[in-house]
């Protein structure tokens, strides 16, 4: 899944920053956007899947990249 609607850059950011970046970068989105967020945040790969739990938006991809993660967030509401 490689389409998306806005990517936050949140590289070098520890925990809990790319998950509050994400939150408020979902808030300024139109229901049913996709957020890709870039991070290498070791703590994100528990982070954003539960985030994304918490908050009901939709986790409908994550991957690797080179020397980062990369998760696809599509927000509803």
């Amino acid at each position: 899944m490689d389409e998306f609607d806005d990517q936050l850059d949140a590289i070098g950011l520890l925990c809990p920053l790319p998950v509050l970046k994400a939150r408020k970068r979902l808030m300024a989105m139109g229901r049913g956007k996709v957020l890709k967020v870039l991070c290498d945040d070791p703590a994100a790969i528990v982070d954003i899947p539960h985030y994304c739990a918490e908050s009901g938006h939709t986790l409908i991809g994550q991957g690797d990249g080179d020397g980062f993660q990369y998760y696809l967030i599509r927000k509803v509401g």
